[in-house]
């Protein structure tokens, strides 16, 4: 996801030209002719689509002027926001797009219709490792949209050595220069995997020693931030930290001085993928919706837009340059993604236990 958490809401995007697709050159301004053929209620994460802004597509105007079917475009800042809406609202969402470990609970509690793949013909596009993903390993619910990696991004000025662990994070000649995630989930499973852990999926013993990491390192950090670090890295007032790959280089394009690294033992893979709750009531125009997400052309400007990597196979053959196709950071090698690991869907009494103990650390 672009895990940038503290975005503000978006209003409603609304459809102002004609135009329809052509290729990985995108549109060619002709009109369709499409009449009004309903709406499509979709609930995303913010700034995860690309809308036009730097020489861009407007991904949701291309789909209304070439389906005729308008778009009401809301977003969230996190899974549990997401699944809080779900699961007590009376709002009806017809496209959402949780990640991995949010997915498995939904399916797991019953609340996202299966998807009829012959009215998303595009899903053959998809690579397969992003088919029948480790939450729905059935294939009956999801299609990616975007994954990445976690990494390090790391101030060279400030920064001798570029790091190959975790471990720099708790480097105590950078004592007071180092930023730490501001989430548990992502926090603990760097600790984790420090400790051996694998954090794909833990028990509460697991999270005792993952907060016993965690609080030898609180006295080293300069705060805890999520979308406070792109100030703290790019105007270099921090010198190291864990964030997501595609939000890692829109802050390396925003400073020369910074750079990335990637823990040589893996890190978190993390992927979201478009799903239809059961309160959806155009659950057809909802297929529509993710198809057009997955046409080559869609896919690459959605790529280029967020900065994370596409699931389709095509876009990244036929559609993106190289060198966003040889960026490691973006696109890291099958070697590397085999020591990832990706979030599963942990029992709420193991999430609450270990959302108590890191307030803890943070408060002690």
């Amino acid at each position: 996801m672009k895990k940038i958490i503290s975005i503000i809401l978006a209003a409603l995007m609304a459809a102002s030209a004609s135009a329809s697709l052509s290729g990985c050159g995108g549109s060619n301004g002709s009109d369709n002719g499409n009449e009004n053929k309903g709406e499509v209620n979709v609930y995303n994460w913010g700034e995860y689509i690309s809308n036009g802004e730097d020489d861009l597509m407007d991904v949701i105007e291309e789909f209304e002027n070439e389906t005729g079917i308008k778009v009401n475009y809301t977003t969230y800042e996190t899974n549990e926001e997401l699944y809080n809406m779900l699961k007590n609202s009376n709002v009806s969402y017809d496209v959402i797009i949780p990640s991995d470990y949010m997915i498995g609970k939904l399916i797991e509690e019953d609340m996202l219709l299966e998807l009829n793949y012959d009215n998303i013909p595009n899903y053959n596009n998809i690579m397969e490792r992003f088919k029948k993903l480790p939450c729905d390993s059935d294939g009956k619910y999801t299609v990616c949209y975007s994954w990445g990696v976690t990494a390090m991004v790391y101030d060279k000025t400030k920064v001798d050595k570029k790091p190959t662990s975790w471990e720099a994070l708790w480097d105590e000649n950078l004592k007071g220069q180092m930023l730490m995630f501001n989430n548990s989930r992502d926090a603990m499973a760097i600790a984790m995997q420090l400790c051996g852990i694998n954090p794909a999926n833990f028990t509460k013993a697991d999270v005792d020693k993952a907060a016993k990491k965690l609080a030898e390192q609180k006295p080293l950090l300069k705060k805890y931030v999520m979308d406070q670090v792109f100030t703290e890295m790019e105007k270099s007032q921090a010198a190291i930290a864990p964030y997501y790959a595609g939000d890692i280089m829109t802050m390396m394009d925003a400073n020369s001085d910074l750079d990335y690294a990637m823990p040589e033992d893996g890190a978190n893979l993390f992927y979201d993928a478009m799903c239809i709750p059961k309160c959806s009531k155009n659950k057809e125009n909802a297929e529509a919706f993710i198809n057009f997400m997955q046409k080559p052309e869609i896919a690459a400007e959605n790529c280029k837009y967020l900065n994370y990597a596409t699931p389709n196979q095509k876009a990244f053959d036929e559609c993106l340059d190289e060198e966003i196709k040889k960026n490691e950071l973006i696109f890291p090698s099958d070697e590397y993604l085999e020591k990832c690991y990706v979030f599963a869907n942990v029992s709420d009494d193991v999430y609450a236990y270990m959302q108590e103990q890191f307030v803890k650390i943070q408060a002690d």
